[in-house]
């Protein structure tokens, strides 16, 4: 080295500069891997403080969203590559550490960003949060995963279909082995329809509104925001430019709400069924966090009928009574077990359980759920559905209805529980669904209805019509 070169003053250390985007996005999957927590929820409150504090504008908030759901929904086949470009299995990878190279491996494999700038902003990014020796190592990883698009990758890191089907369809479509198996066996027929179904659960859900009816109205809803007609529900419209539904009047009031089409189907549905004698008192036994149980109240109000609300979780009751505030029609809402119900048997003409579930029917909006659970969670929502339905019977009188809904399409928890608790307690009876929601098309063979993603644009919602004859 020259006597010059010796005498020349070092660089000076360049502070790493902060990109709040993908800060924010950082911090929202840090929260999901360490504390469980859902995207969903931890999110639009930091988006709020984001547009507050640091200026997000629309641009901003959108690509912050679509990296957070993005790397959530593909985490799976993300592993895999990044896995195909360290040198350690990826236990032995740091968690935070890992979201970075996700982040960057989804800015690389599935957005438009051009590539340089997709490793220079990630590096920038682990320069923050990780620090200078671990962003080299992520630098590393990234610059070997420009190599190939995402079907080279896909071609290298996934078994051929020929020789393990599910484990292909796991690694391509970023689901895990046993959800594939039990979506497929819930689906039934080829590979064409688990190819759709896993596809739809990764793209990104729509905003679908209710205007509850009596609050308000779907021509209201639409003077509002840009909306599009709901696919099969009266009452629903899809929101098209990605607004903020809290800026609605009606939302904010509780005339209206965010509801997923299948959702408000069920409702519909049971509200819709046949009876013998009375109709005047209608129960929703598991009514948190309220969407059905509004949707419920404004059609029981109608006609008349008073609805009983019941949510075990003391705070989930009360985000029951803020969606039913101003209920047209006369409501209660209790904190109440239903498995061990304050109410007398046979008191109700109509009753909905909407039962706690494994959430496989809505890994669209909750795509880190595909990961949190795992097959013996069903073991633990089994004697709880059970419980709810024969409860849901007693409850209602003979020649009442009952509707049994799960946001799961997984057969150990739709038609397994629905058979073995009609087979212990007779006196009871399927009714077929599907005629009461007309203009709903690939309902399948009935008596019950199992919606999905990829025919009908809803949530996996399934829902089993009982009459109680005895």
């Amino acid at each position: 080295m020259s006597e010059q070169a010796r005498r020349r003053p070092p660089k000076p250390h360049r502070r790493p500069k902060k990109d709040p985007v993908r800060m924010l996005a950082f911090e929202v999957l840090r929260a999901v891997d360490e504390r469980d927590a859902y995207a969903n929820l931890v999110l639009p409150p930091l988006l709020r403080k984001a547009r507050e504090k640091e200026g997000f504008e629309a641009r901003d908030a959108a690509l912050a969203t679509e990296l957070v759901y993005g790397t959530l929904r593909r985490q799976g086949t993300y592993d895999a590559i990044i896995a195909a470009c360290v040198d350690r299995p990826l236990r032995e990878v740091d968690p935070p550490v890992l979201d970075v190279l996700s982040l960057g491996a989804h800015q690389l494999l599935g957005t438009r960003i051009p590539p340089h700038a997709a490793v220079s902003a990630t590096v920038e990014l682990a320069r923050v949060v990780l620090g200078e020796g671990r962003a080299k190592f992520v630098n590393a990883v990234l610059r070997k995963i420009t190599r190939q698009d995402l079907d080279a990758w896909l071609a290298e890191v996934a078994p051929p279909y020929e020789e393990d089907a599910e484990d292909h369809l796991a690694v391509v479509h970023s689901h895990p082995r046993w959800v594939v198996s039990a979506l497929w066996d819930a689906l039934g027929g080829g590979r064409a329809g688990i190819e759709a179904l896993l596809e739809a659960d990764n793209e990104r859900p729509e905003v679908t509104l209710v205007a509850r009816p009596g609050r308000a109205t779907v021509e209201e809803l639409a003077g509002a925001a840009e909306t599009e007609p709901g696919r099969w529900s009266p009452y629903a419209l899809r929101l098209t430019d990605g607004g903020e539904p809290g800026a609605i009047e009606a939302v904010r009031e509780s005339r209206a709400g965010v509801q997923d089409e299948g959702s408000q189907l069920v409702a519909i549905a049971l509200a819709n069924a046949p009876l013998d004698g009375p109709d005047t008192r209608w129960l929703d036994g598991c009514a948190g966090p309220g969407g059905k149980a509004a949707l419920l109240g404004a059609l029981a109000a109608e006609r008349g009928a008073a609805l009983l609300a019941s949510e075990k979780q003391p705070h989930r009751a009360r985000l029951v009574e803020r969606a039913l505030a101003g209920n047209p029609g006369p409501y209660q809402v209790i904190a109440a077990d239903g498995t061990r119900p304050p109410w007398r048997e046979g008191s109700f003409d109509r009753v909905l359980v909407d039962v706690p579930c494994s959430g496989l029917g809505a890994l669209r909006r909750r795509p880190e759920a595909r990961w949190r659970r795992r097959p013996e969670d069903l073991d633990g929502f089994a004697p709880l559905q059970r419980g709810l339905l024969t409860e849901a019977l007693r409850a209602v009188r003979v020649g009442g209805v009952v509707g049994y809904a799960t946001c799961s399409p997984h057969l150990a928890e739709t038609r397994v529980v629905v058979d073995d608790v009609l087979k212990k307690t007779g006196g009871a009876e399927l009714i077929d669904a599907r005629p009461l929601l007309p203009g709903v098309d690939r309902l399948g063979d009935g008596p019950d209805i199992q919606l999905w993603p990829h025919l009908h644009g809803t949530d996996a919602m399934y829902l089993a019509l009982i009459r109680r004859t005895a």
